[in-house]
């Protein structure tokens, strides 16, 4: 009767379990049902019942609902025919559940007399917060008759409930009461008084095995977590506890609806300014938004999860709202930005390690991309500076940007997250892309070192012929102009092809380096992106191609190397690029770990 969201399938192959008598699970004596309970099994009618049933044969499907679907399970098991209940038992009315109630009630047309006889037409069910059904009660069931409740029950009660949600367990509460014809007019308030208190209901609703790591990732990546929810304070806190919400050693801070509402937004703010770990139990949706006000107030970047409609505006309210796609209702998957289509806050989690490794990528693209621009710049600059012909001719220029250029920096941007990423703190908000650390890396690390092995290949072969500075100088306008004796321009084709191969050989050893801008590429392996590889393997392929295939030494006016000099370029090179980038990748982290071990 109040699992309207919810509904069992027979799994498939077997049917519901029948009741337990075939289709009368108690009889009825001096208006309460005859406890028909098997033994062993506690007392149903029992004011504080611990539940339990043996299993049925083949669990039933749920669909809707898991609260309510959990009670469905529970009555199947306990030989209750809940498609026969419903059929024998009209719903007349029905008060939804709101978060100022914090419970909901049906008024049913009574006709299932073997469960509860009652010369009353009708009979008012409810559910909800165990405290706030027991606020409504002035009598409690207590072995199958109706009793006054006093303050020794009430504190039973209570107790029992602190005692289950300190377990972890979601409690409810149910309550009843009899009437005529005004229980259909009457106002939620009056409809939801003077009840006759039943139970209490515990479901274990564990969370995923995947939560604490996902929750000690957050920390680790200076992503604080707020537990927000409509439970019960005990039930939050164990829940807390049992996915590390806080440290093994330290209790959880619980602030219960009742006193977020007396606090003041500052007072609000300076709770939540540097504690992280916070849970917020029992709360309205009005105060879930409040919560994620205060956050952005105090400038942090939210993302708010939810799937009821009670939590749209909270999911609206954020900078990021994030909706059940599993549970949630349409409403808040229209008012969030993004939908999880498993349900499982671990996704969240791999999504921030996937947005942080996408801007990283886009920063190794352009640092890679940069690097090489600046050698290919450097053949002109030194062209002004020392008065000496280019050392790369147009063609080869081109070949660099849409040939050997392409793959590694496209690899770069598949890269995987590298190691460390979620032990980062979060980037500021305004951090851009382009920085001013980048543009230092590239035109002034990088881009030099890079620039350094292509134009020492174009004057080492200038210095195996035996012309010095002064000599090259000397014949540059010759050059430039084609009028060089044939031996000159043999020698000039010669080091613009050995200045083409420094910059590949530069670009290998680049591409190692901008994997990461701390972490060491050692560290990386070579399998954990195999496109660089491919790249590599394009760039050393396309230059051999360009420097002994003749139909190619026409088109980009290169000439054959020796193989041993080839071969000397190639290894020097990515280690002449590497090599001191891995140097100062190392100075940076000592000078980190220094760091935090001072703020230690």
């Amino acid at each position: 009767a109040l699992c309207s969201n919810a509904r069992l399938l027979p799994a498939e192959g077997a049917a519901l379990p029948p009741p337990a008598d075939g289709g009368n699970a108690g009889a009825s004596a001096g208006g309460a049902p005859v406890d028909r309970t098997p033994a062993g099994v506690p007392s149903p009618s029992a004011p504080l019942t611990r539940a339990g049933a043996p299993a049925a044969p083949a669990s039933p499907r749920i669909a809707g609902d898991p609260t309510e679907a959990a009670l469905l399970v529970a009555a199947a098991k306990g030989g209750i025919s809940v498609d026969a209940l419903g059929r024998g038992s009209v719903r007349r009315r029905e008060i939804p559940f709101s978060a100022e109630r914090r419970m909901m009630s049906v008024v049913l047309s009574w006709r299932s007399q073997e469960l509860w006889l009652t010369g009353a037409p009708y009979l008012v069910f409810t559910k909800g917060a165990p405290a706030e059904v027991l606020s409504r009660c002035v009598s409690i069931l207590d072995h199958g008759e109706a009793a006054p409740l006093d303050d020794a029950a009430r504190e039973a009660v209570t107790a029992a409930n602190a005692e289950l949600g300190g377990r972890g367990l979601r409690v409810l509460g149910v309550a009843m009461r009899e009437g005529g014809d005004k229980l259909l007019e009457q106002a939620p308030a009056d409809l939801e008084a003077g009840l006759t208190f039943l139970g209490l209901i515990a479901m274990h609703d564990p969370p995923r095995q995947e939560v604490p790591a996902a929750i000690a990732a957050c920390r680790a990546a200076g992503i604080r977590v707020t537990m927000v929810t409509g439970d019960d304070g005990h039930t939050a806190a164990a829940v807390g506890r049992l996915i590390g919400l806080e440290a093994p050693d330290v209790e959880p801070t619980v602030v219960t609806g009742a006193r977020l509402s007396q606090l003041s937004e500052d007072e609000l703010r300076e709770i939540i300014r540097d504690r992280d770990g916070l849970i917020f139990a029992r709360t309205s949706p009005e105060q879930k938004l409040r919560i994620v006000c205060a956050y952005k107030d105090l400038g942090h970047l939210v993302a708010a999860t939810g799937d009821g409609v009670n939590d749209a505006p909270a999911l609206r309210a954020a900078n990021v709202g994030i909706a059940m796609g599993v549970s949630g209702t349409d409403v808040a998957r229209q008012a969030a930005d993004m939908v999880l289509l498993d349900d499982d806050f671990a996704t969240i989690v791999a999504a921030i390690e996937q947005g942080r490794a996408v801007f990283q990528n886009i920063r190794k693209f352009a640092t890679y991309v940069i690097t090489s621009n600046v050698a290919e710049m450097m053949p002109f600059i030194a062209m002004i500076a020392l008065k000496i012909p280019p050392a790369l001719n147009v063609m080869q220029i081109l070949s660099v940007d849409l040939g050997t250029d392409m793959i590694p920096a496209v690899a770069l941007g598949a890269e995987p997250p590298e190691p460390g990423l979620m032990a980062q703190p979060p980037r500021p908000r305004n951090a851009s892309i382009i920085d001013r650390g980048l543009l230092l890396r590239t035109y002034a690390f990088l881009g030099i070192l890079e620039s350094i092995v292509s134009m020492a290949a174009f004057f080492l072969v200038w210095a195996a012929a035996g012309y010095g500075l002064a000599d090259l100088q000397a014949a540059t306008q010759s050059i430039i102009h084609g009028t060089g004796d044939p031996a000159t321009m043999q020698v000039y084709i010669s080091a613009t092809t050995a200045c083409l191969a420094g910059i590949v050989a530069g670009q290998v050893g680049a591409v190692f380096a901008c994997r990461s801008e701390r972490v060491s590429a050692f560290r990386q392996g070579l399998r954990t992106n195999r496109l660089i590889l491919a790249g590599i393997a394009f760039e050393i392929a396309f230059l051999l191609c360009v420097v002994y295939l003749p139909p190619l030494q026409t088109i980009m006016r290169t000439a054959s190397l020796p193989p041993w000099a080839l071969l000397a370029v190639l290894v020097i090179g990515p280690l002449a690029v590497l090599l001191p980038d891995e140097a100062r990748k190392w100075i940076v982290r000592a000078r980190r770990r220094r760091a935090a071990g001072v703020i230690a």
